[in-house]
């Protein structure tokens, strides 16, 4: 193969994965903004049931852990600066989702091999533990580093009234995420690959 038809690829993949990456963030803004349920706390905050962890780890099985990360934050984080009421916690969300993001691509890509793998039981398998390691990573860290911002950045004296209701709503989301994203990569992947637009993803 020549150099310069390696490159044209390369450059295909790149603009593949940009398109594809650009589509999860926007598909995580809509899901967290339009279709999420609030739930109001003590003390002004609120927590939301929502999908967009989903659309997260969907975006990091197809795109790897960096790319689907990455689209995943800054969907969610727009979301976020969009919101009055989670607007300063919008650095947060970057950083866990993105987290989310790189546990999935990690177990997917690196351990799994998710994209290499033909057998649909074992594609199957790869898509659920990594969705499972995505979020189980949310579902520990998420509530914990938003108390400890509202406690030592914001000085929100009631972040310990809502520590335990941000835990159970993780909690729902990280199962009904959990499910939806292994059943849309499940359906989406044999139509990506139909289409040859199923991407190249390496380690994570």
């Amino acid at each position: 193969m020549s150099t310069t038809s390696t490159t044209v690829k390369g450059r295909n993949q790149h603009l593949l994965k940009l398109v594809l990456a650009a589509m999860t963030a926007a598909l995580a803004y809509v899901v967290f903004t339009f279709l999420q349920i609030k739930i109001p706390l003590p003390g002004g905050d609120q927590t939301s049931i929502h999908l967009g962890n989903a659309i997260v780890v969907l975006g990091a099985q197809l795109l790897g852990g960096v790319w689907g990360g990455i689209a995943g934050a800054i969907g969610l984080t727009i979301g976020d600066l969009f919101d009055p009421i989670y607007i300063t916690s919008a650095p947060i969300t970057f950083i866990i989702k993105f987290g989310i993001g790189l546990i999935t691509g990690l177990v997917a890509h690196k351990i799994g091999k998710i994209t290499k793998r033909q057998d649909k039981k074992q594609i199957f398998r790869w898509a659920l533990l990594s969705s499972i390691a995505g979020l189980l990573f949310n579902l520990i860290f998420d509530p914990l580093l938003r108390y400890f911002y509202k406690i030592l950045v914001l000085g929100k004296p009631a972040a310990e009234l809502t520590l335990a209701f941000n835990f159970a709503s993780t909690g729902i989301n990280a199962v009904v995420s959990v499910i939806v994203a292994t059943a849309l990569y499940m359906a989406l992947r044999p139509a990506l690959e139909k289409a040859h637009l199923l991407p190249k993803v390496g380690k994570i």
